[in-house]
């Protein structure tokens, strides 16, 4: 019932051109969430289905895109329209390959670069329902391949920042949208919920012409778990420091380098709190922070932003 039912969405698509989640759901007699979740379904399949925002906005397939599909086979035909194919499925790849055969020339590079720039996982970070008022704006960004200029506000911080970003893609992960993008050459991972004031730029994005996204969510996805496990900082500090930073800090396992630094090991709960507060020592202490090399990273991305705050 399912494959049927993204056929009559793929249909409906390319007869009207663009029609909202509401219309589909009231053709198909299924609700609106369903109809959304097949439109990440035929995404993931390779289908090129993108969000159109305003007031005559909707879903619509790109220009181009035929349907005549001619010469899949049952196992390859189920593989692509159920979005549960994977790569390495034989029957998954013999159907994406006619999916490309039967695109027009014209159009088959701009459709299999769209198709590559969004991802759809079952699983996520989280879990709660969000409002994403600026997915359509992110979407034509990605899809076109245009800077954008938002204001985001980060977790637990109120202020809303004002970001120029070069989109890489898009991934829908569980309930949430996330929108990987490039910070003067620096990947970073946003919330779609958390963006405002979404302006799409008349510049073009500096970003690779291709894009593996699933490498960059299981990355990403293991970087968020591990922030949940206990850290150590080593850092090297002058002797004569040590005193007044163990007085901001608990302070474990010290140790001599040599006659003028002292080695120290800072203990946190996870990585949130351990750059928290590494963070705010750095601001009033001088100390050189030994390893691990991921807080380098996110150190020096957090002082680029500061200088790039107005």
């Amino acid at each position: 019932m399912r494959a049927e039912r993204l056929i009559a969405v793929l249909m409906l698509l390319k007869k009207h051109e663009r029609l909202t989640a509401a219309a589909i759901a009231e053709e198909l007699g299924v609700s609106e969430r369903t109809v959304l979740r097949d439109i990440d379904a035929l995404s993931l399949s390779g289908v090129p289905v993108y969000a159109e925002r305003g007031r005559h906005g909707g879903f619509a397939l790109l220009p181009g895109y035929r349907t005549d599909l001619t010469g899949l086979t049952v196992d390859e035909a189920t593989s692509l329209l159920a979005g549960t194919g994977r790569l390495d499925s034989p029957a998954f790849a013999s159907a994406m390959r006619k999916v490309a055969a039967a695109l027009p020339e014209a159009h088959r590079g701009r459709a299999v670069d769209a198709a590559q720039r969004v991802l759809v996982r079952p699983e996520g970070f989280v879990r709660e329902p969000e409002k994403v008022s600026a997915l359509g704006a992110v979407q034509q960004a990605v899809f076109d391949g245009r800077r954008l200029r938002v204001g985001y506000r980060r977790r637990g911080d109120d202020e809303v920042r004002e970001r120029i970003l070069d989109p890489i893609g898009l991934i829908v992960a569980g309930e949430t949208w996330y929108f990987v993008a490039a910070v003067n050459g620096d990947e970073r991972m946003y919330r779609v919920s958390r963006m405002s004031d979404v302006e799409v730029l008349d510049e073009p994005a500096q970003r690779d012409p291709q894009v593996d996204l699933d490498e960059i969510w299981q990355r990403h996805r293991s970087a968020f778990r591990a922030s949940f496990e206990p850290v150590e900082v080593v850092i090297d500090c002058a002797a004569e420091d040590l005193d007044r930073l163990g007085r901001a800090v608990a302070i474990h396992d010290t140790a001599t380098p040599n006659a003028a630094t002292v080695r120290a090991r800072l203990r946190y709960a996870d990585r949130t709190r351990a750059l928290r507060m590494v963070w705010a020592l750095l601001l009033e202490h001088s100390f050189d922070v030994v390893e691990p090399d991921w807080i380098h990273d996110a150190i020096n991305a957090r002082a680029r932003d500061v200088l790039r705050t107005p």
